[in-house]
């Protein structure tokens, strides 16, 4: 089994007795690190290693993907709200009361629920190449709506997309490992193992977000809740228009909003793990 290099791996407990696969590393104030999709907690190896001489970090497996358990969806089993109370519950039981939340992708989306949802818990949050759920749904129209087919794909019944899935798992997955990639991923196979063995639940962390997330984010939107602690938005250049409508969506969720734009793919974390470390480290000292 791969590793991050000098981490402890554990399971730990989360929401609903679910359990997660836990690396964790270090001393110090706790970082919480979240993968996105179709990857695990290894995508943030060397950047977990950097912070870990000043922090303890912690990078789980989400529910559903990778080592973690991976339990027969409800209709709100994969919520983001259910898997942000897996990352609060995790950091509980090693110690942690408060942390820093950071998260790519899908780990993005569960980490904004959590800082949403936990606000006295998550001290600083940063989110890599993502809007939030709500304005994803927004912003997806048009042609440009093409490039994220398996939202669409993934948000229907149970059934028909994990019987395509299932049919060519590694040309699915491996379609988005290369496309998303200015180079080649170094664990590109183990990131094929892992989601071929967790379809299921993969659809369903995707079909919640066009259900039941929407709905959490728009309860908030109503409620004019806000993110109240210091965010640090990274992602792609989206081109002028685009990231011109980033900023205005996040700085309507994070009035303390730092928002930078970096030179790599969609996996930043391990295309660039220099520039997001200390883009993390600033965050942690606002």
């Amino acid at each position: 089994m791969t590793e991050i290099p000098g981490f402890d791996y554990r399971r730990i407990e989360g929401a609903e007795g679910v359990h997660l696969n836990v690396a964790v590393g270090g001393a110090g104030p706790a970082v919480v690190l979240l993968h996105g999709f179709p990857q695990t907690h290894l995508c943030w190896r060397d950047v977990a290693v950097e912070l870990a001489q000043e922090h303890t970090v912690i990078c789980p497996d989400l529910r559903g993907y990778g080592d973690s358990d991976k339990p027969e969806d409800t209709g709100e089993t994969y919520s983001k709200r259910i898997m942000a109370a897996d990352v609060v519950a995790v950091a509980k039981n090693l110690g942690f009361d408060r942390f820093a939340l950071a998260g790519h992708d899908r780990g993005a989306l569960v980490a904004i629920r959590a800082a949403l949802d936990h606000p006295q818990t998550v001290t600083h949050l940063a989110s890599l190449d993502v809007f939030t759920t709500l304005d994803m749904w927004d912003v997806m129209a048009g042609r440009a709506a093409a490039v994220g087919f398996h939202l669409y794909l993934m948000a229907q019944p149970p059934g028909l997309p994990e019987l395509m899935i299932n049919a060519v798992p590694d040309e699915f997955f491996g379609h988005f490992l290369d496309i998303w990639a200015t180079s080649p991923l170094e664990y590109r196979e183990i990131y094929l193992e892992k989601s071929r063995a967790a379809v299921t639940s993969i659809v369903a962390d995707y079909r919640a977000s066009a259900g039941i997330d929407v709905d959490h984010d728009q309860a908030d939107r109503d409620a004019g809740n806000h993110l109240r602690m210091p965010v640090t938005v990274l992602q792609q250049d989206w081109g002028q228009a685009m990231t011109g409508q980033a900023v205005e969506r996040w700085q309507a969720w994070a009035p303390d909003l730092e928002h930078r734009t970096v030179n790599c793919g969609h996996f930043m974390a391990e295309e660039d793990p220099a520039t997001i470390t200390q883009a993390l480290k600033t965050l942690l000292k606002r």
